[in-house]
């Protein structure tokens, strides 16, 4: 087994109406205002009993005429499935399961190392972090990166915009299927942000208001977001 990824970091910021993130290739694309992509974000929207705000993923990003960034990459481990057909033919359930088991952690180690040189060297937020394993499981460092699909950001389409800015096939070989799970099965993606407030959260339930708005900006029909956003829509679609 062996492991590949690829990450970027680009300049970023919140879009006008605060619900979205753009990237830029390089401050020249941001002066001018001319995006690479734009990611879509959701924000919670079920009424809550206290004060806490509403979050988006978006709020962890500048306004234009900050700078800020985004970083974002995606990781595998490459050979399992050989060893897993290898052990399947020799009917060696123990070997094979391990197999998986193993890819999935050195998949893992692999994300939070490079997590780490993030912070500490190629976007460089947090250069003097010090942190022992028990503080780095706790999370106690500063930023986040949470994966499109988890509940921070539960439409998973928005892998496809990152595969195409960092180009996660061409220069990693890491693919996505039809439905959107990343092959190898052992594999890791996320988005970067450093704001020192950003936190992991979950959007939850969102209504058909939020969903018409999300899917005119990704220019989705209504019927396909609903299709994919539908674990999480507080009504019953039509």
């Amino acid at each position: 087994m062996h492991l590949k990824g690829v990450v970027g970091l680009f300049p970023a910021n919140r879009s006008e109406d605060g619900e979205d993130v753009h990237v830029y290739l390089d401050e020249a694309a941001r002066a001018a205002g001319t995006p690479e992509a734009t990611f879509c974000m959701l924000r919670q929207q079920a009424e809550k009993e206290n004060d806490d705000p509403y979050l988006s993923q978006a709020d962890f990003v500048a306004p234009a005429g900050y700078k800020d960034h985004l970083g974002m990459f995606a990781v595998s481990c490459f050979g399992c499935d050989d060893l897993v057909n290898k052990f399947e033919a020799e009917n060696d359930d123990y070997s094979k399961i391990m197999s998986q088991a193993l890819a999935d952690r050195f998949v893992e180690a692999f994300a939070e190392y490079l997590h780490r040189g993030i912070r500490t060297e190629m976007w460089g937020y947090a250069p003097d972090e010090e942190l022992d394993e028990a503080d780095l499981l706790k999370i106690k460092y500063d930023g986040i990166r949470p994966a499109p699909g988890y509940p921070s950001q539960p439409d998973h389409t928005e892998k496809r915009t990152m595969w195409d800015v960092i180009k996660a096939e061409e220069l990693a070989g890491i693919q996505l299927s039809e439905s959107l799970s990343m092959m190898p099965a052992a594999s890791v993606s996320a988005l970067v942000f450093a704001h020192p407030d950003s936190q992991y959260f979950a959007v939850g339930q969102i209504g058909k208001d939020q969903v018409e708005s999300y899917g005119a900006r990704k220019k989705f029909e209504l019927s396909v977001m609903e299709r994919w956003l539908s674990p999480i829509l507080n009504y019953e679609r039509d």
